[in-house]
């Protein structure tokens, strides 16, 4: 069993402990958003109840307009300069019970299959309520009053139409968020289909959060970089032999062979697996209609995952463009192992460097280095260890 956090201590005080200690460079950018969570975790600590009557204390506590409400954060910036720490370190230490940290894709792909369900139930004549959005909203907050989202961004019109509603009832429940992102909210679904549709979702959340800017002078994640060869570039036929014997000796004798994974109906296709390692080649991935939902299913799935061929992305791959930053965000998340044979460097994968795509594919570069870090790397082994 794991310690307990200790609620007594700031993020802020915790920052200033790891530095002491060597084990941190802290810089001012990031004790000053480091304090904007300490007040969100004292915010949050006062309105907590001194004792609940019942169990159900909760349950009926949030049919009630709440007394106060707690402002979350919105912490935005480049790539690499701390964000997702800093929350992680909040999230550890944030006293309620009922807390929930995930990736805004992973989020969204558990909002809609929600939503299915119920519309199912609807026209199963198991409830009255036609309109999903309130009960959905309901049972996420009786199991998270705080929600953490990291890399917050919005990329799919299916997310962007129904987020001001759902919000709308998560923070009248009195929701707490907590988000970190690559832009600022005004850019958020930034060129997108419908946008005028979203903009109401900018407004609700800059109500409900406090915006920060983290800019950091130095991106860590750069620093401490080891390449690995699980990035092999350019595409050339000494690419595909060495992305063959790394395959080979990571089968270590096994069959490799097709598999699928069911997916609502429907299958998504392995190219070749064996035990917890596929192959897939980009086209298989992101020239398909294959969305977040699809990516999490395979990091389920497997935990070494090959990547063959990833070409250079100008305009006319828009669809490709998302689908790829949604997948490399998926497999990061999950701790996936990742190896990869690309066109040119990750910094160099997007020509055209314009729009929504550019913030997007920024992160995508910076995880696509950092999954190759002796870090990154070691944390993937230690994951399939404890499995």
């Amino acid at each position: 069993m794991q310690p307990m956090p200790d609620y007594s201590i700031s993020v802020s005080e915790h920052l200033k402990t790891l530095a002491a200690a060597g084990k941190l460079q802290v810089d001012a950018a990031q004790m000053v958003v480091a304090k904007s969570l300490d007040h969100v975790l004292s915010e949050i600590k006062e309105k907590q109840p001194a004792a609940k009557a019942s169990a159900l204390g909760w349950l009926f506590a949030a049919r009630k307009k709440p007394a106060h409400r707690v402002k979350g954060l919105y912490i935005h910036g480049s790539v690499g300069r701390g964000k997702t720490m800093l929350m992680d370190m909040f999230f550890a230490m944030a006293p309620s019970a009922r807390k929930r940290r995930a990736h805004f894709h992973e989020f969204m792909a558990d909002v809609h299959n929600r939503i299915a369900a119920h519309r199912l139930k609807f026209k199963n004549g198991e409830t009255k309520q036609a309109d999903p959005v309130a009960p959905v909203a309901a049972d996420l907050f009786a199991q998270a009053e705080l929600l953490c989202f990291d890399e917050f961004t919005v990329t799919d019109i299916a997310d962007a139409m129904i987020l001001s509603r759902l919000f709308s009832e998560l923070f009248a429940h009195g929701c707490v968020l907590i988000a970190t992102s690559n832009v600022e909210p005004d850019n958020l679904y930034r060129d997108g289909l419908n946008r005028g549709l979203f903009l109401p979702f900018v407004d609700l959340l800059k109500k409900h959060v406090d915006v920060v800017t983290l800019d950091s002078p130095t991106d860590y994640r750069m620093e401490k970089l080891n390449s690995q060869p699980v990035y092999l570039t350019p595409l050339d036929p000494r690419t595909d032999m060495a992305m063959d014997a790394s395959w080979a000796q990571a089968l270590h004798g096994r069959k490799a062979q097709p598999a699928e994974i069911a997916m609502k109906g429907r299958k998504i296709r392995v190219p070749l697996a064996a035990d917890r390692m596929a192959r897939f080649s980009f086209a298989d991935l992101c020239d398909t209609p294959l969305g977040a939902a699809d990516f999490l299913a395979i990091a389920g799935r497997f935990d070494t995952i090959f990547l063959d061929h990833v070409p250079q992305l100008g305009p006319e791959k828009r669809n490709q463009i998302k689908r790829f930053i949604i997948l490399v965000d998926a497999f990061y998340d999950q701790g996936i192992r990742l190896y990869v044979s690309a066109a040119a460097m990750p910094e160099d994968l997007l020509v055209a460097k314009r729009g929504t795509e550019a913030f997007e594919f920024d992160r995508t570069a910076s995880r696509l280095f950092e999954m190759r870090s002796a870090e990154y790397l070691a944390s993937t082994r230690s994951r399939r260890a404890a499995e």
